[in-house]
């Protein structure tokens, strides 16, 4: 066996020397790596210790590089002075280093960016910064989560508060810059926005921080996110606790910089992290492994030994931990795949001028991308979880923590992950396992102590301390006024809508400064799709009416909840329905009553053949037969026939016979009732398609959206539609009719058509509600004010004052003429007067409304308040 084995490694070198050759001299006996870190800062110490850890293990462990020992040549730079800073990596890039860790400074990340796809040197670095992808600088790999996904998690949790304004405050460089730049994005995204943003220097003075955070206090936003380094984070943070922007009504919202502060040092000032209290911050998940807690057991000792400090481990440790391991599992697959390390020069790195940086010295790795190909094909799981990289060199699989800070230390209150893009409570290993979902329905935090030692969710606006009065357009209208009106005696708008306005803004916990501005002439009414498109242009602040919410006006406007139900209705005329003594004869024409008589009798000659013989009581002379057979067939009219059937033949055709009458008394009886209680339509329009089928004129109300949306949802000619613009001229053209210069119907919404009712008696409504709207208050997108004033406006609801304020301007009573009774009535059945017609009231919208006996309101099913580009259906 030995000498086969022999023979069998002897035919091996013969017939693959290359191989074997290739094999054993592409694997040096050290390896040198580059790393450029900021040593003291706290990553940049974190990372120090966690490069020392990985080389410890990777050395230690011969299967890794098998006998190759990795070192790594690290150096110090200044990421404050981006000059010096860049000098000295492009100093660092002269070594000969097959892959570099780092820059954590964006800034010089970018300039080593260039170098590194120029020298063909992977970039391993954990560079948060938005803008640095493998597409412009293919050598560049990150090793921790992109900017993108923490600025998408600070997002989510924005939305998940439902606030929509926020301010940022970032340090003013590539890091802060491109950083909030990328949360405008998401917020974006997420119809919310950053309404204002304030850069400052790194090295900026205390008078400058306060001066900023002096105007951040006078701005409505009361969100405020915070994306600097951790020396000017906690100085903003410790200057705005002194200025009370720490307290009740506030939301401070840091990125990974507090976090990441928080972790590594062990012993944070009580005076800081009382300061502190409230906040929200965001951490890069990690994952339990088994790595990790290797790891996190001989920190300790790892920190003293190579830092000479009591640093802890931090999220950016574990990265930069991982990425050593990665470099040195690649370089393994590279060795193995027959690479080897040499560098070239380039004549295009040539300082003509004898300067200092040497650009000579600066080699070309020739294998570079061979190496970088490996990086990107490794797959393990590491201290910080899975380490694997996408076709755009980004991590798989980013989670971020949501943390908060409470007492001397944090709580993690959720996750988000890229994974469902939602915040939830559920670890972010476990999501993978399963399809995501990503239903907003599943979204979830823990509760959360804010700021102020409050549990209750801050609003997260207040009208700022030095804003301007807003200026809140307001239809003057010539009909219908008692809606809203401009009075001409006051100078003050007044109405029913105005009512309700400022008793909803009444509710709020802050104070409105306000001014209305009527909207047209007054002596005809206004259009409100003008009135709201200056709300568009920034001319109003908002709108105050009878403001239909509609899908169109949604898509540039958001409306407050419904205060009143609406719905586009037909308008017809009512035939006065004459009734005299003989109204009795009218359920049946006159055919009608000769076939019912005739069959009357010949069922009674029918039965009378079939009982004559048999029975007693059908028998007599011819006179007393015919008066039998004249009495007994109109008395089965009401049942009481007293002669009994005696033959069967007999009984059956009775049987059939009551069930016949029983049908025609019925029918008879309904009639009747109808023809005396009900109103009959002088009108061919029953319903919507009969107005869409005639060729009739149509009246709609001047300035209302019924006409676009006749012409435009319903297909209906415009050269078919009539403006009108009072109550008498709907009267009057409803009276003329079509062939007189008038209209056949009027199409308006329900509140106007109800009110107009109430005193014209000969007009009713034909068919029921073909839209569903409500009327709101319009304010410009996102903006705070809607939400609160829509809270209000249930609250009026519930509280009952929403229908005072109601049969304030719209209780009225019903026109109707006397119900006098009459002996004229008695014998004629009814009045020929109009009957009394019951009051009609307008329908609130509103939930729980509390009701009186006497009341006469439909109270609606609560509605969702009208969110962005949404439309209101109140019937469901």
């Amino acid at each position: 066996m030995k000498i086969l084995f022999l023979m069998l490694f002897l035919v091996s070198l013969f017939l693959f020397p290359n191989v074997i050759h290739k094999s054993l001299a592409a694997r040096p006996s050290v390896v040198s790596i580059g790393s450029i870190l900021r040593f003291n800062s706290t990553t940049g110490g974190v990372s120090v210790v966690a490069i020392h850890a990985a080389l410890e293990d990777i050395n230690s462990d011969p299967t890794v590089l098998n006998g190759t020992m990795l070192q790594v040549d690290m150096r110090d730079t200044n990421c404050d002075d981006g000059f010096l800073g860049m000098v000295e990596a492009l100093q660092f890039m002269e070594t000969d280093a097959i892959a570099i860790i780092g820059p954590q400074c964006s800034t010089i990340a970018h300039i080593i960016s260039y170098v590194a796809n120029e020298l063909q040197v992977p970039l391993m670095s954990f560079a948060s910064d938005a803008t640095l992808s493998s597409i412009q600088f293919p050598f560049f790999v990150r090793t921790m989560p992109s900017d993108l996904y923490e600025m998408a998690a600070v997002a989510a949790v924005v939305d998940y508060y439902q606030w929509k304004i926020v301010t940022a405050i970032y340090v003013d460089d590539d890091y802060g810059r491109n950083g909030i730049a990328a949360l405008d994005d998401e917020l974006t995204a997420r119809r919310c926005k950053i309404s204002y943003k304030v850069g400052f220097p790194s090295n900026a003075k205390r008078s400058e921080l306060l001066n900023l955070l002096v105007t951040v206090s006078n701005m409505e936003s009361r969100v405020i996110i915070l994306h600097t380094g951790a020396e000017p984070g906690l100085k903003l943070l410790s200057l705005a606790n002194g200025l009370n922007m720490m307290g009740n009504g506030y939301v401070w919202i840091a990125t990974d910089w507090l976090s990441s502060y928080i972790d590594a040092n062990s012993s944070v000032p009580a005076e800081t992290i009382n300061g502190m209290q409230g906040v929200l911050t965001v951490r890069p998940h990690i994952p339990k492994s088994k790595m990790k807690s290797n790891l996190m057991s001989k920190w300790s000792s790892l920190s003293k030994k190579y830092n000479h400090s009591d640093l802890r481990l931090s999220a950016y440790g574990f990265y930069v931990y991982d990425s050593v391991w990665a470099v040195a599992r690649a370089l393994d697959a590279f060795f193995n795949d027959g690479g080897r390390i040499s560098f070239k020069n380039d004549s295009r790195l040539r300082d003509e001028t004898g300067g200092s940086l040497h650009l000579e010295a600066m080699s070309v790795f020739d294998m570079g991308n061979k190496l970088l190909g490996k990086i990107r094909q490794v797959n393990f799981t590491g201290a910080s979880g899975q380490v694997q990289f996408n076709a755009q060199g980004e991590l798989i699989h980013p989670a971020y923590d949501i943390i908060s800070i409470i007492g001397n230390g944090v709580r993690t209150i959720g996750f988000w992950s890229n994974y469902t893009r939602l915040l939830s409570t559920v670890l972010p290993e476990d999501l993978y396992l399963k399809p995501p979902n990503t239903s907003l329905a599943n979204q979830h935090l823990y509760d959360v102590i804010w700021p102020g030692e409050t549990a209750q969710k801050p609003r997260g606006w207040v009208f700022p301390s030095n804003a301007k009065e807003l200026i809140i357009g307001v239809p003057n209208r010539f009909s219908f006024k008692e809606f809203v009106t401009l009075d001409n005696g006051t100078g003050k708008m007044t109405g029913y809508c105005i009512d309700v306005f400022t008793q909803a803004l009444s509710l709020l916990p802050y104070p409105v400064t306000y001014r209305f501005e009527a909207f047209g002439s007054g002596t005809e009414n206004p259009h409100y799709d003008q009135l709201v498109q200056k709300i568009v242009d920034n001319e109003f602040d908002a709108a105050v009416g009878d403001i239909a919410i509609t899908m169109s006006r949604t898509q540039t406007l958001d409306f407050t909840q419904p205060f009143i139900e609406s719905g586009l209705v037909i308008l017809a005329p009512v035939k006065k329905h004459i009734t005299n003594s003989w109204a009795f004869l009218q359920p049946f024409t006159l055919g009608m009553w000769c076939v019912v008589g005739l069959s009357f009798l010949v069922v009674g000659v029918v039965i009378w053949v079939l009982e004559h013989r048999i029975n007693d009581e059908f028998r007599g002379s011819p006179r007393q037969q015919l008066i039998t057979i004249v009495w007994f067939s109109f008395s089965t009219l009401f049942f009481a026939h007293r002669e009994n059937t005696m033959s069967t033949l007999g009984r059956g055709v009775l049987i059939i016979w009551l069930f016949v009458v029983l049908i025609i008394q019925s029918s008879y009886t309904a009639s009747l009732t109808s023809i005396l209680t009900v109103q009959q339509l002088d009108t061919s329009i029953r319903g919507l398609d009969d107005l869409k089928n005639s060729d009739y004129p149509i009246g709609f109300q001047v300035g209302s959206f019924a006409e676009e949306y006749m012409v435009k949802e319903l297909n209906i000619s415009r050269s078919r539609l009539k403006a009108l613009g009072s109550p008498e001229e709907y009267a009057e053209n409803l009276k003329l009719g079509p062939k007189k210069g008038g209209v056949m119907a009027i199409v308006d919404e329900r509140p106007y058509v109800e009110l107009f009712l109430s005193t014209n008696c000969k007009i009713a409504v034909a068919g029921s509600d073909f839209t569903s709207r409500g009327w709101g208050f319009a304010f410009p997108r996102d903006s705070p004010l809607q939400v609160d004033l829509s809270t209000a406006i249930l609250t009026l609801s519930e509280n009952g004052e929403l229908q005072r304020i109601h049969d304030k301007w719209l209780k009225t009573e019903p026109g109707s003429s006397k119900s006098k009774r009459s002996l004229k009535r008695f014998f004629s059945f009814v009045d020929d007067r109009e009957p009394p017609k019951q009051k009609r009231s307008l329908r609130l919208s509103g939930s729980s409304m509390p009701t009186t006996p006497t009341s006469n309101v439909d109270i609606e099913r609560p509605v969702r308040p009208i969110r962005n580009g949404g439309v209101v259906n109140i019937e469901s």
